[in-house]
């Protein structure tokens, strides 16, 4: 007879939410407006695709992130909230009606995100340039970010992305090197590496990325992700946990205590990374209007 081992009950318990992680539910006359206009320019927003914590605070503060080129993303990254498959043909006139959503919200730092678009020879750069140039021709005193996707190398797309006259380029890493193939799978590293670095290259911009914690890094790969991104001469840094949005997703191996978000803040610092946003609800977008003068 096989004696099986005895697993206790204990062991299989998934880590509980600390309380530092609670937030509040989105209300308000805010947050209805931007709802409002979202939904009749028939826009889509990473805040809802993406599960965001902050949603309350950003669209109360009247903010949103918008994600371009439809909502249905090329990749299956383990972490992610947003729809995977085959996306439809994209909306040429979806570059005006980010622009007019933009300019009747007031906005005054647009931060504009979209889905990897793998299937487009071009990884959907026209629409990218379209929608910034859009965005300043109507709303001249926005300022923007674009949180743009893994070109898979495709540097000429690359480059039509980040030439429209944004302020702001960020790519995220999300992760430590030992995890991409569980988390982006379809991601390399030193890819995303080199992209940031074409980025701050190409000198524009301020250069940003972001990484997520508590998928089972190490303090010593936290560390290392640091060096390799003050090699590349990142200007700013986003920290923050990570939250699993579905059971379908990657489970969260552990909640990272605030005091050690400082301690990676304080770390990034040292190692001449200009700006570090560091902290449990922190999102890549997250406080982003801070970011736009860090060079």
């Amino acid at each position: 007879m096989i004696e099986l081992p005895v697993i206790s009950e204990e062991s299989t318990k998934r880590p509980k939410k600390p309380n530092w992680l609670r937030v509040k539910l989105p209300v308000g006359k805010e947050y209805a407006n931007v709802r409002k206009i979202v939904d009749k320019n028939k826009l889509h927003t990473i805040c809802e695709s993406g599960n965001c914590p902050n949603m309350g605070e950003c669209w109360g503060a009247g903010t949103a992130t918008f994600m371009i080129l439809g909502n249905v993303c090329t990749r299956s990254c383990s972490f992610c909230a947003v729809a995977t498959g085959r996306p439809p043909e994209y909306d040429e006139e979806e570059p005006k009606r980010v622009a007019e959503a933009i300019q009747l919200m007031g906005i005054k730092h647009a931060v504009l995100t979209s889905v990897n678009r793998d299937e487009l020879k071009d990884r959907g750069a026209e629409i990218w340039y379209q929608t910034v140039v859009k965005v300043k021709e109507l709303s001249p005193e926005t300022t923007i970010e674009t949180l743009i996707p893994d070109t898979k190398g495709n540097w000429d797309a690359l480059y039509r992305m980040i030439s429209a006259g944004q302020e702001v380029v960020s790519h995220n890493m999300e992760t430590v090197e030992s995890l991409y193939r569980r988390v982006r799978p379809q991601a390399k590293y030193k890819r995303s590496l080199e992209e940031l670095q074409r980025i701050k290259e190409y000198g524009k911009s301020v250069s940003k990325t972001g990484v997520m914690l508590g998928l089972g890094e190490t303090k010593d790969e936290v560390y290392k992700i640091m060096d390799d991104l003050a090699e590349v001469n990142l200007d700013v840094l986003t920290l923050g946990q990570y939250l699993q949005p579905t059971k379908m997703h990657i489970e969260v191996a552990e909640f990272i205590h605030p005091d050690l978000f400082e301690h990676y803040k304080e770390e990034g610092l040292k190692r001449g990374i200009k700006y570090v946003e560091s902290g449990p609800l922190v999102r890549s977008s997250y406080h982003a209007e801070r970011h736009v003068n860090v060079k």
